[in-house]
């Protein structure tokens, strides 16, 4: 079953506001009209709006990186999904390693930030991975399979029909490693083939499963070569749009 490709920009804490007007831009320029990948940039909250606004009517969609759990009241710092639809945006983060080793954001708080995001109407990307004290243990599959289960199964085939999710082997963010094409397909054929347990073939033939890890231009093309591997989620390079352009060209 023919997947779309689809690369997400996570731009993190990074670039003050004209840089991220100035990458807006670049982007809007090198992919605007580019129909061969979907692609979907990461702002921080501050530029959601004006980048939404910048790349109105481009092939380009805009997301959030986090979202709080309750729809509205005293959560000082708090971001609904409600108020991320409301400036434009259609996507969400759900469970980066970074909201899960940095901010204490456990299995538990990730599913309901899951399911607040398909009530919001948005598009949730979920992140699982596991970091390298657990994959030394030989812990990978039993760690993916309890963010697997715990985020998913309250909710059905319908419920998830927008998913996506994105494999991001924790020891391998930002450090310059990545998993070989091999080791990462390995990975992702064990995770649509346990989303088939939960959810049935259909749905796990249809999801659209991210790598992200140190993705860069030069191993792009080889990691999504692979069968299962459906695009990727971009840091480091996702802040310079020719380099981001590379990988989304690269998904075709």
């Amino acid at each position: 079953m023919a997947r779309t490709p689809t690369i997400g920009g996570n731009w993190k804490m990074n670039l003050d506001f004209d840089e991220a007007m100035e990458l807006a831009s670049g982007l809007r320029n090198r992919l605007g009209s580019h129909r061969g990948a979907e692609s979907i940039i990461f702002p921080s909250f501050p530029y959601l709006r004006p980048v939404s606004q910048r790349l109105r009517d481009s092939a380009i969609a805009v997301g959030a990186q986090d979202l709080h759990t309750e729809a509205s009241g005293a959560f000082t710092s708090g971001v609904t999904g409600t108020m991320i639809r409301s400036v434009g945006c259609t996507h969400v983060l759900i469970g980066h390693s970074e909201r899960r080793t940095v901010f204490g954001d456990d299995d538990a708080l990730v599913a309901k930030k899951l399911s607040v995001a398909l009530t919001a109407g948005l598009i949730p990307v979920l992140c699982i991975g596991e970091t390298l004290s657990e994959k030394e243990a030989n812990q990978t599959f039993s760690v993916l399979a309890r963010q697997l289960d715990t985020a998913l199964r309250a909710h059905t085939p319908e419920a998830l029909s927008t998913l996506i999710c994105a494999y991001e082997p924790v020891w391998a963010i930002g450090t310059g490693l990545t998993a070989t094409p091999e080791q990462a397909q390995e990975v992702h054929a064990w995770v649509r083939s346990h989303v088939r347990g939960l959810l049935g073939p259909t749905f796990a033939e249809q999801l659209r499963i991210q790598y992200g890890g140190s993705v860069k231009p030069a191993n792009a093309a080889g990691l999504m070569s692979q069968p299962d591997i459906d695009g990727a989620l971009v840091g480091g390079a996702s802040l310079k749009a020719e380099s981001f352009a590379e990988i989304v060209r690269a998904a075709r």
